[in-house]
């Protein structure tokens, strides 16, 4: 029998796992069922019971914002620093905006510890493998990645330097000083910048930065609520300062983002 082999190893063991029957296996008898939307849930669950990562509403608001394109020039320049014909991992993968572009010319694997992020990534990107995992335990062997893209997402230079091949790239993006500067300053009496991002990163050398500095106008005011649940500032933002929102039909604000390229620090 010819076994259809995952790019994922099991997170018990180690071990590389198969998939056999809609199920995930590896050869020491560890087992992970398959979703209809076709991930995997690889993420070992504590006794606490808690919701990992985004829940179904910052997921939802930032697939419906993002399906606009606002972000399509940030994705685009991404996907071409990237190039062609690699094995990349999209850690922290969201919903697959950004995922299903890099695949179309690349093997893409999509962790993400969101089970609500996972499913509409794994049933828009049907090219692509998907597990829900933590970012700090990579069930990924090692030196297997050719490059590592995290957007906006959790850093773990310790795992990405041990899944990424020799030379192997990781490529960041993060938002800069002025980034959703006009949004903020909607929102609150006294906006703050971004703190400057510090690119150094331990295993890494940087290669290349490229800096993406741009306007958009938002028309209406479900885009422009969206666009402030995509952000880590709702959670903290009083209800009396969201409603800020609800009053405006319009907004112009400056999206700035800082592209760094990596490579892998050989190992002494």
């Amino acid at each position: 029998m010819i076994l259809n082999y995952s790019s994922f190893i099991c997170p018990i063991c180690g071990s590389r796992l198969f998939i056999l029957d809609n199920t995930y296996r590896c050869f020491k008898g560890h087992s992970f069922d398959k979703a209809k939307q076709g991930y995997v849930n690889l993420l070992l669950q504590g006794g606490s019971g808690k919701r990992h990562g985004d829940d179904k509403l910052m997921v939802m608001a930032r697939r419906s914002f993002l399906e606009k394109g606002y972000y399509d020039k940030l994705r685009d320049e991404i996907n071409e620093i990237i190039g062609e014909g690699y094995t990349v991992l999209d850690s922290g993968c969201g919903e697959g905006y950004y995922t299903a572009k890099f695949s179309e010319n690349n093997k893409v694997l999509g962790i993400d510890i969101s089970k609500d992020a996972i499913k509409y990534a794994a049933s828009r990107c049907k090219n692509s493998e998907f597990a829900v995992a933590s970012i700090s335990s990579l069930p990924i062997e090692n030196n297997s990645i050719d490059k590592v893209v995290a957007i906006f997402s959790p850093d773990a230079p310790s795992e990405f330097s041990r899944v990424l091949k020799t030379e192997g790239r990781l490529i960041t993006a993060t938002p800069m000083e002025n980034h959703l500067f006009e949004l903020k300053t909607a929102v609150y009496d006294k906006p703050y910048s971004n703190p400057k991002p510090n690119l150094q990163k331990q295993g890494f050398e940087v290669l290349n930065t490229y800096e993406v500095k741009y306007k958009i106008k938002l028309d209406n005011t479900e885009d422009i609520i969206n666009l402030f649940k995509m952000t880590p500032y709702y959670y903290k933002t009083s209800a009396e300062d969201q409603e800020k929102l609800t009053k405006l039909c319009s907004l112009t604000t400056s999206l700035e983002f800082i592209i760094t390229e990596y490579e892998k620090e050989p190992s002494l």
